[in-house]
């Protein structure tokens, strides 16, 4: 999934912090709003100035692009895992799973595409609840046709967990730091 380097474009907000982190170093009058976002492009964890007038909602959609910004002043930079907010961790799974149904044919394309990482273990492997039984299913059902959405996926290999379930949760332990491979996130 990692192709070449491309800037997020846009980004969906975890967590608003009006007044910015409660334990900052800023005095309080002066304290600069901040936004935890999680970007749809490579799936970043970003820390966001939104402008002063702004104000943002958890699973609003803004653009934080080279162009002209509605709500966002600029992008600070990425940030890991432990630096968000209890709610912007609340917020992480429903937004990817947000940004999984808006381009589901970017990751249905894993499954049509996954190969061996080594003799004895498969890409398709690294996924939660993903074993060799699944992956053999996965791989002979391909051959026939590649999937086309996560329904044909899930009629087609029999007993596969949700697709779209299995990724998102891949997903948030990549950000996590969890894992050793990224397959969907860049790191």
């Amino acid at each position: 999934m990692n192709q070449r380097f491309v800037p997020e474009e846009k980004a969906i907000v975890l967590d608003y912090l009006k007044y910015g982190y409660a334990m900052s170093s800023n005095s309080s009058f002066s304290k600069d709003s901040i936004a935890q976002a999680v970007g749809k492009e490579h799936l970043t964890i970003l820390e966001l100035v939104p402008k002063r007038d702004a104000f943002l909602q958890p699973q609003q959609e803004v653009y934080i692009g080279s162009g002209k910004r509605e709500e966002i002043h600029h992008t600070k930079g990425r940030i890991p895992f432990e630096k968000l907010t209890t709610t912007a961790k609340a917020e992480l799974e429903h937004a990817i799973s947000k940004i999984i149904e808006q381009d589901e044919a970017k990751f249905v394309v894993f499954f049509n595409t996954a190969q061996p990482l080594s003799l004895r273990m498969h890409q398709l492997e690294l996924l939660p609840g993903l074993g060799k039984k699944h992956m053999k299913m996965i791989l002979e059902a391909r051959k026939e046709k590649l999937f086309e959405n996560f329904q044909d996926l899930k009629e087609r290999v029999k007993l596969l967990p949700d697709p779209k379930g299995i990724v998102v949760k891949r997903i948030v332990s990549e950000i996590q730091g969890n894992e050793k491979y990224k397959i969907f996130t860049r790191g």
